[in-house]
């Protein structure tokens, strides 16, 4: 990546400059506002921690959820200010607003050292906005928070496919720098579409191969095991002529699946027995049946055992793992063995030398839901969308504008 990173930032000298940093805290929420998964403010910390520490004036951006371009309480970042103080050991001022007067008496009154995380990024319309203009003026109000000598570091890699006045506005007003996480995410995906190691398996889950289409197209002439499960996995078997009762399915996408299948007959691996359910809930009545047996009105939510034991089979032999989507509903603990099964595999594979990549999202929060190593992955991605959409080949907004 021909972009200047944090140590280059660091070595021309930070102490007592603004820094502005664009983080990715969207956490998930509980209904009482806890946080469940703190795995991407923990992944922020050490850039956050080394500017810190070389003594400058942090500013952070960040958003959770989707407050469509107003104030949400339910929303707000108190609870990520509060976990970012704990993992830091030091006091995170939260402004109330995102660039109004609490802001920018907050700005004002930085000194080396202290941290101010402002309200969610997302509460101002501007950030989103498709309107260049609106977006260039929110940025400018960013950078007036640091200064005419400030810096802006790129660190939320999983908002980097998002031209965003944060990700991307922000970047084209200040010397720009890829923070520890974008350029780690960055040379480890890289890896994954250069000279991989063979034999290259890549798997996924998930709801919808809609979601998934692009990523298949690029990487099934690539590589030499692509399995599929989740819920995404009843499309194809719907295009294999299988009844699939009321699982998950997308019509539309069944002519599709059957082009893929012609095509990548050799790579491409289906579940051959099925989790079902009588209805989607934890505690429903499950059995195992053939993928070709699933009772109508009855609903898959979970790979067979025998699917699990053959992907596993396939996957600790790989030397290169790419792994994005969970193999079933895994938050119920009845439909999780498949997802389990899965990841030890993958675990497995990396004891024996391979390289692992888990792609952010549900796959990110399933290894911590289900209690495995974090260790016993090569990488564990922090941006599920902007991780498919660099390997399917696509240019991203917040990657290239620190190229520039």
């Amino acid at each position: 990546m021909a972009v200047k990173t944090l140590d280059d930032l660091l070595s021309e000298g930070v102490e007592g400059r603004g820094v502005l940093v664009r983080s990715d805290l969207n956490v998930p929420l509980d209904d009482n506002g806890q946080i469940t998964d703190p795995g991407r403010i923990l992944a922020s910390v050490p850039t956050i921690k080394a500017l810190v520490e070389a003594g400058a004036k942090v500013v952070l951006t960040a958003h959770l959820g989707r407050p469509k371009g107003a104030a949400d309480a339910k929303l707000s970042l108190a609870p990520v200010a509060a976990k970012l103080a704990e993992e830091l050991g030091r006091n995170v001022q939260l402004a109330g607003d995102v660039v109004g007067q609490d802001a920018l008496a907050r700005s004002e009154g930085l000194t080396d050292g202290d941290v101010l995380l402002l309200e969610n990024i997302r509460f101002d319309p501007r950030e989103t906005s498709k309107d260049d203009a609106d977006r260039a003026k929110l940025a400018a109000a960013l950078v007036e928070l640091v200064g005419d000598d400030g810096a802006f570091v790129s660190d939320g890699f999983g908002v980097v496919h998002r031209k965003q006045a944060s990700v991307y506005d922000v970047a084209k007003l200040l010397p720009h720098y890829a923070g520890k996480l974008v350029a780690a995410e960055v040379d480890v995906l890289a890896k994954l579409t250069a000279d991989t190691e063979r034999p290259y398996a890549v798997v996924l889950g998930g709801s919808k191969v809609s979601d998934k289409l692009a990523v298949i197209e690029a990487l099934a002439p690539k590589v030499d095991t692509l399995v599929i499960g989740g819920g995404m996995c009843f499309t194809f078997l719907a295009a294999q002529g299988l009844s699939v009762g009321s699982s998950l399915l997308q019509e539309e996408m069944i002519d599709t699946c059957k082009g893929l299948l012609e095509r990548y007959a050799d790579v491409i691996h289906l579940p051959r027995d099925i989790v079902a359910a009588e209805r989607f809930a934890a505690d429903a009545d499950s059995k195992v049946v053939p993928a070709h047996e699933i009772p109508d009105g009855w609903m898959g939510l979970d790979i067979g055992p025998e699917s699990t034991d053959r992907f596993a089979a396939l996957l600790t032999e790989a030397k290169t793992v790419f792994w994005n989507g969970p193999m079933g509903v895994f938050e119920f603990e009845n439909f999780a063995a498949g997802t389990r099964g899965v990841a030890e595999a993958i675990v497995t594979a990396t004891g024996k030398g391979a390289f692992t990549v888990v792609g952010g999202g549900d796959s990110a929060a399933a290894v911590r839901a289900l209690g495995l190593p974090e260790d016993g992955f090569s990488h564990i991605s922090t941006g599920g969308g902007a991780s498919l959409e660099y390997l399917e080949g696509k240019e991203l907004p917040g990657i290239a504008v620190l190229e520039g």
